[in-house]
């Protein structure tokens, strides 16, 4: 087989993710709110997609690199591929709301209106908003031959209206005859609801209520026509290993700035948009046709999350659950004496994330803790552990936190928790650079009968009340010294750039994470060599790195058998005959977001099982620092068996990935349903059916 045959398009794979989560929205069995929820995420992914990795594909073609990956395909190949599935994928989209979506929720008393559909009561009320809350917001943005061609905002949905002077018109433009309007829904509601009187939920897009009052803007022009578009600009950012570290706030913030007038990738717009308007906006961003992405009827699907959010319907969203407590912590002990006696292992959102809250808040408040040392990497608007830190801080605890700055799109909220953190007197490292600190960990050092005891956490997930309530993670809490000890030295490391020494269990990247994850696989093959069973069961957002690839390419050929879970991106051909017969590729999309990273090799009966924050990627590996920790007491190494066992059966949610890189759902063939997120609720520790619900 050709080299570069063997590898999927990193960029095609990242795609066909993606479409399997438009097939939720897709799918008649998933809830119908669920349905608009994720036509939202579908839309989100890919706009975040076109800021980063479509920006950075055309940057390269730009500098004029025309490398192959390692799958084979060029920049400008990948580039097209990727134009045909994205509009391939949008129009799906749009079909999928218009036509089955909509009329679904109207069934259900849910209409999205236009305005020759308001009654008199709604119009008065409409008129009302109108002048009270939009109209003093608006901005009307002529464009003429006068001015420079106005900036477009990053993913703002836009008016963009035809203009033509009345014969009794007194306009100090009269050149003008075009005008933009930026709809604000940063501040004014997208789906504004109308009053009613049959108990049904009726709503006026925003964009819609403008076109209404488009005269009130544009008094003394006729308008001809008025057409939506919107513009996604390249939003990478990424600090040169030039940059001291004591100016990477610095940096960053500028880079803020810039990425604010990044280059337009992608121009959304009306199919019926006409073309000299088209045009007009295609040369002055820059764009090709293959940027453009026509819409029937809406655009800017991403905020159909506040749809979603608006309508509290319970009997149209998946039944709710409450978080189950962590047995080991009930029952009011002393947390450090539970943890000290044994190893507690969590799996969020099925365990309640106030067992992390609660470990740093009574660290604060614990006179015996003397200190307290973290690393932030994307963290909730209103962080309860934030403010922990901020009270140990004041209390005179030696609190040090590693806060990331460089976490993509979440750079200006780290900046501010990082000020907040200094003006309370915690230490705050802002991250090696060159490197993103993307591990997961938290260090107490307590003050026990003279001695000092280390206690620890550590996760596969963020330190973030929020999405710890959407993705799935574990997390360990323990007592051992040995932990202690590398978790301890792990910080000099981030801190104090110090030479890391050989650690006892912890494994870090950029040193020699990738290394020990070939060791581990190669034994697999060994111990088949022997004549013993090799089995490798791995966990992960997304398998990429050409290296792993590899020895998993060659375990396969060795015998060893092994099972993949990868929720996104996977580069790996499964199922390939003389090379991959041996490895099965699942991916599961359900409600909740997959997001942990599970590491299981047999070894001969003496298994390891690691926990990491890092996926098998070249830039987790190579440039973030990262941690892989063991998992040793083996009735939590059972729980872990059980929560694979139970993905690696799901049929109700999870997918083949195919030998060409594409992925069809798992066939039930007549068995029992396995819905592995609501099963895992009952290897956790309880049945499902004897879970309350939220709002019961």
């Amino acid at each position: 087989m050709e080299k570069e045959s063997l590898f999927v398009n990193r960029e095609i794979s990242w795609m066909e993710f993606n479409r399997r989560v438009l097939d939720e929205a897709l799918n008649d069995e998933v809830p119908l709110l669920e349905r608009v929820k994720f036509l939202a995420i579908f839309s989100s992914n890919l706009d975040e997609y076109f800021m980063v990795r479509v920006a950075r594909l055309k940057r390269r073609i730009r500098e004029g690199d025309a490398q192959p990956g390692p799958d084979g395909m060029t920049p400008t190949q990948t580039l097209h591929g990727i134009s045909e599935m994205a509009r391939r994928l949008s129009t799906l989209q749009h079909a999928c709301f218009l036509e089955k979506v909509l009329p679904r929720l109207g069934d259900e008393g849910m209409h999205i209106v236009q305005g020759d559909q308001l009654t008199g009561p709604q119009q008065a009320f409409l008129e009302d908003y109108f002048n009270r809350t939009v109209f003093p917001v608006l901005t009307p943005l002529a464009i003429d031959p006068g001015h420079p061609f106005l900036y477009l905002a990053n993913r703002g949905l836009c008016l963009v209206a035809a203009l033509n002077p009345t014969s009794d018109s007194d306009s100090v433009l009269p050149d003008a005859n075009l005008s933009v309007v930026h709809t604000p829904a940063h501040v004014i509601p997208r789906f504004i609801e109308l009053p009613s009187d049959d108990g049904a939920h009726r709503f006026i897009r925003l964009e819609e209520v403008l076109r209404m009052y488009l005269p009130q803007l544009y008094r003394g022009y006729e308008i001809l026509s008025c057409h939506a578009l919107r513009v996604t600009r390249d939003a990478e950012y990424e600090p040169t290993a030039k940059i001291r570290s004591d100016d990477l706030l610095q940096s960053i913030e500028q880079g803020i700035k810039e990425r604010r007038m990044g280059g337009a990738v992608r121009l959304q717009h009306d199919e019926d948009m006409p073309e000299h308007i088209l045009s007009l906006f295609v040369d002055e961003l820059e764009l090709g046709q293959e940027d453009l992405y026509a819409g029937k009827g809406f655009t800017a699907f991403t905020d159909l999350f506040e749809l979603y959010a608006k309508l509290d319907l319970p009997h149209l969203k998946d039944r709710p659950f409450a978080p189950l407590p962590v047995k080991a912590f009930e029952g009011g002990g002393n947390i450090w004496s539970t943890i000290r006696h044994s190893d507690v292992l969590v799996q969020h959102p099925y365990h309640s994330f106030d067992a992390v809250t609660q470990f740093v808040d009574e660290a604060a408040e614990d006179p015996n803790v003397l200190a307290i040392k973290m690393t932030l990497y994307r963290v909730s608007p209103s962080s309860p552990i934030v403010q922990s830190l901020g009270k140990a801080a004041e209390a005179g605890k030696e609190v040090a936190v590693l806060l990331e700055l460089q976490a993509r799109f979440d750079e200006e909220a780290n900046i501010s928790w990082a000020r907040t953190l200094e003006n309370v007197g915690a230490h705050v490292v802002y991250g090696i650079v060159g490197l993103k600190t993307h591990c997961k960990l938290c260090l107490v050092v307590r003050r026990e009968a003279g001695e000092i005891r280390r206690y620890c956490h550590l996760g596969t997930g963020n330190y973030n009340a929020r999405t710890a309530s959407i993705y799935s993670d574990f997390s360990l809490f323990t007592g051992r010294d040995s932990f202690g000890e590398d978790v301890n030295e792990v910080f000099n490391l981030l801190t104090g750039y110090t030479r890391q020494r050989r650690l006892n269990n912890l494994v870090v990247a950029p040193a020699d994470l990738r290394d020990a994850f070939v060791d581990r696989i190669r034994r697999e093959v060994a111990h088949v060599e022997a004549g013993r069973p090799g089995r490798i069961v791995a966990k992960l957002n997304s398998l990429v790195d050409p290296r792993l690839i590899e020895e998993l390419y060659a375990a396969s050929r060795a015998g060893v058998s092994i099972d993949l879970i990868v929720r996104g991106i996977c580069c790996l051909r499964p199922g390939v005959q003389g090379l991959s017969e041996n490895i099965r590729v699942r991916s599961i999309i359900d409600r909740y977001l997959e997001h942990a990273r599970v590491y299981h090799f047999a070894n001969g009966g003496d298994p390891d099982y690691f926990l990491a924050s890092a996926d098998w990627m070249p830039r987790n590996l190579d440039r973030r620092v990262e941690v892989a920790f063991p998992v040793p007491e083996p009735g939590l190494q059972r729980t872990i068996d059980e929560v694979l066992s139970l993905q690696l059966r799901d049929n109700t949610k999870a997918w083949d990935i195919l030998p060409d890189g594409t992925s069809q759902r798992l066939a039930r063939n007549g068995a029992t349903p396995v819905r592995s997120q609501e099963e895992t609720y009952s290897v956790l520790g309880s049945p499902l059916d004897a879970n309350r619900a939220v709002d019961d």
